[in-house]
């Protein structure tokens, strides 16, 4: 059985892995998981957080966590930005923390996810990135269309996230551009069912509410080439409607399938169409709470966790790719008003 240990307690750190752990906790199925002690909580903010029910202590600093918890025989949920989260990595690695649950992207830069790459070979970390798509029902129902080859081959890919998210973002939750929201999300699905693949096109678009402009914050579009198979990407954070859909399309048919819009109603949707014969399907899709446990059981039974890590470090060197590409457009585009008003 592992302790639990949630460092950052924002959204992603008491919105979801606490609320799925407490409930996880207090489900008979996964007796054994989690050892009996409360969880232990500490935030980056100066002011600890209130804790939100007594199966949650919060701490005043990292360091008081070793008086309360095994560090051999605990699991970190690392639930900060990706800014500045190398340095906490490096305080949990002195303290003994090996088995730590990244939340996504790993960095928001190529050079310092390499850093965290390199921190884990030489303390001995075992590390994995939260990406609850890849333990979804709705990608697993993809991935068996796509190896049984019942409707032909794998041409094209879709996948579309909208989400209203305007708040969050004008209160400056230290993401530094969109494609670090929603976008780990797709490319990793995107990686898992049809390869590897390098950077097409990519482009970003401001958030813009009323007089205030908040730069690469409104949404992107990301085109991927993979070896057979092109995917498209696409995300809006400032949607006035939530979707997170996916579209396969074969040489005899289409998969289109909606993943849970959110924590409040975890089903999913799936329409699968060959020829004249279309077929619908609605079921259960926790991808948040089956990720958790999996990656609970992968710890508990010291398995390797490389294979998932390298995923994601190549999701992290796409988007950085992307990032960069978005730039010089961005450049392009000044240069060229500039040349355009005779300056």
């Amino acid at each position: 059985m592992l302790n639990t240990m949630i460092v950052g307690l924002g959204r992603a750190g008491l919105g979801l892995h606490w609320a799925v752990l407490r409930r996880m906790r207090a489900a008979p199925e996964y007796a054994g998981l989690f050892a009996p002690e409360s969880a232990v909580a500490w935030d980056l903010r100066r002011q600890p957080a209130t804790a939100p029910d007594d199966d949650l202590i919060t701490i005043s600093s990292l360091e008081e966590s070793v008086d309360l918890l095994d560090p051999e025989r605990s699991v970190v949920h690392l639930c900060t930005p990706p800014r500045g989260r190398l340095d906490t990595l490096r305080r949990l690695a002195r303290l003994g923390f090996r088995r730590i649950l990244i939340e996504k992207p790993i960095s928001s830069d190529w050079a310092s996810a390499q850093e965290i790459d390199s921190l884990r070979a030489t303390c001995g970390l075992h590390l994995i990135v939260v990406a609850p798509w890849l333990e979804s029902v709705l990608t697993r129902l993809a991935m068996d269309l796509i190896r049984s080859e019942r409707l032909g081959r794998l041409t094209e890919i879709l996948i579309v996230q909208r989400k209203p998210r305007l708040q969050r973002t004008l209160e400056g939750d230290e993401h530094p551009t969109v494609l670090d929201v929603e976008l780990p999300h797709s490319v990793g699905v995107a990686l898992h069912l049809a390869g590897d693949a390098r950077v097409d096109t990519a482009s970003w678009t401001s958030m813009r509410v009323g007089k205030v402009v908040v730069p690469r914050m409104g949404g992107a579009q990301v085109v991927l080439q993979h070896e057979d198979v092109r995917t498209k990407l696409i995300t809006d954070l400032m949607s006035p409607i939530r979707e997170r859909r996916i579209r396969l399309a074969f040489t005899d048919g289409t998969m289109t399938g909606y993943y849970a819009a959110s924590d409040a109603d975890c089903y999913a949707f799936a329409t699968v169409v060959r020829g004249r014969t279309t077929t619908e399907e609605c079921f259960p899709d926790d991808t948040l709470t089956a990720f958790i446990a999996a990656a609970y059981r992968r710890f508990a039974a010291g398995a390797d966790t490389n294979r998932e890590f390298d995923l994601n470090m190549r999701v992290t060197a796409l988007l950085d790719d992307a990032k960069a590409r978005c730039e010089s457009s961005e450049t392009g585009s000044a240069l060229h008003r500039v040349v355009s008003s005779g300056i």
